[in-house]
Parts: structure tokens; sequence; C-alpha cells
């Protein structure tokens, strides 16, 4: 009399089975979307060139590493650290209207609430969302977001 072990039984009973279904491969994987550099704005009110044109529509670009450490050379920022937005964001804006270009000297002549509508949208594009925070009330536990951005450029 031959006596099977439970073991042994369950190896025989792999065994016999029949093979498991071909592992079939994934579909390929669609590629990433391309990176995307630029940021079409419309300005609240608009730059006033010399001649009296406006100019509302322009793109900024993202800003680089080098982008925030030049502007902190210049004697400008170093004798008013609030300059460095103006400096920072005339070296990131890429087109504005009809201009040939932009720069630091476009950037200070702008109305106030250009520049702070600037300085916000520098910071969407380059912070990527990373400046919410979900957050709960204590007393209440509704749960909101806030944003956690600095207060001027560069922070």
């Amino acid at each position: 009399m031959i006596r099977r072990t439970a073991a042994r039984a369950g190896v025989e009973s792999a065994m016999a089975a029949p093979d498991p279904e071909p592992v079939k491969p994934s579909p390929p994987a669609s590629a990433p979307a391309p990176l995307r550099t630029e940021f079409a704005f419309e300005l609240p009110r608009g730059y006033v060139d010399e001649s009296g044109a406006v100019h509302r529509s322009g793109t900024m670009r993202l800003s680089t590493a080098r982008d925030e450490l030049v502007p902190l050379r210049d004697v400008r920022v170093q004798e008013n650290p609030a300059y460095l937005s103006v400096v920072l964001l005339g070296r990131v804006i890429t087109r504005l209207g009809t201009l040939p270009s932009v720069h630091d000297g476009i950037v200070e002549n702008m109305f106030a609430s250009d520049l702070a509508f600037l300085q916000d949208f520098y910071r969407q594009i380059n912070a990527e969302g990373h400046t919410r925070a979900a957050v709960s009330c204590p007393h209440c536990t509704e749960s909101f977001e806030v944003d956690l951005a600095g207060s001027r450029l560069g922070e």
C-alpha cells in the first residue's frame, strides 16, 4: 500500500494542472506629454508704451535656477530687495503685445495691479500647484485648501 503525503499530493496535482495562460504583454505606454515651458497671459490693465499703445497679451516662460540667482547680484536688488520681482519678471516674460522685447525697464513701468498679477502668475506656473495644501478646521473638521505661496517672488 502506497501512501501519499499531503505535500506530495499537492506537487502531483500542481504538475497535473494545465499550464496557466501565457502572460499577455501590456499595451505600449503612451508617450508622456511634452513639457510646457511657455504660458500665455492677459494683463488686467495693460502696459502703456511711449506712443500710448496698450499691450495686454503676452507669454511667460518657466523660470530656471539661473533666472532666480542672477538678479541677486544686481545692485538694484541688493539695495532694495523688493526690486527682485521686477528684474526676475523682466527675464521670464518672453512677449508682451507687439513690443520688440521685454526687460526690467518695461516691468518697472507697469501698473501695480499688472505687476501683482504677473507675480501671482509667475508663482502659479513655476510652483505647478505645489503651493496648495489640504487642511481641515480644528473646530468643525470641514476640509478645504489653502495657498502656501510666499508673498513676494524669490521667497
